[in-house]
């Protein structure tokens, strides 16, 4: 899911020529917990970048058909709360799904966890996207929600950057380049 860059809330003490205040001490729990909330994102935002070249043209697609526009419509038309509910029951569904997709993998049951993950990767792409692009603005105004955003955004750009830095990433790159300059010349 492509997800918006949300501007942080400035306090009044950004503002005015006060320093920041300190950040509360956070217990051992919390901290435990929050690990593991980054650790769980991070693994979304790999498997979100690299499914993301497979369903980006799909996703193109879907967006222009005349039954997907109605959905956005409707979605935009409706207050923040129903807005919140028709995101939460497709997600609600979608991302359980993918976990029970790799518990099929890790038995060895390969088809069935490639069918159960592809469902749920198609349910996020058609449902959960369309739905969070029509009424992103009216979710936003969650302070909760958009704090959510605000971590995931945080936590997919950190991760992109260190893989990025990465010399894998870099040959990675070329690779495709090379490919795709290949391949357009051999369509030429």
């Amino acid at each position: 899911m492509e997800l918006p860059q949300i501007p942080a809330y400035e306090s009044a003490a950004m503002t005015e020529d006060l320093p920041p205040p300190s950040a509360p001490e956070r217990s051992p729990l919390t901290r435990g917990l929050l690990a593991v909330l980054r650790a769980v994102i991070t693994v979304f935002v790999v498997l979100d970048e690299l499914l993301r070249p497979l369903y980006r043209p799909l996703l193109r697609r879907l967006a222009e058909l005349r039954v997907m526009r109605r959905l956005e419509e409707s979605v935009a038309a409706l207050p923040p709360p129903l807005v919140l509910l028709a995101l939460a029951v497709p997600f609600a569904i979608a991302e359980p799904l993918k976990l029970f997709g790799l518990v099929l993998f890790a038995r060895g049951q390969f088809w069935p966890g490639l069918v159960v993950t592809a469902f749920a990767h198609l349910m996020s792409f058609v449902f959960v996207e369309r739905i969070y692009h029509a009424g992103r603005e009216k979710l936003l105004r969650y302070r909760w929600f958009a704090w959510i955003m605000g971590q995931v955004v945080r936590v997919r750009d950190s991760v992109l950057a260190r893989v990025r830095a990465t010399a894998a990433y870099g040959l990675v790159m070329r690779t495709r380049d090379a490919v795709r300059h290949w391949w357009r010349t051999m369509l030429a």
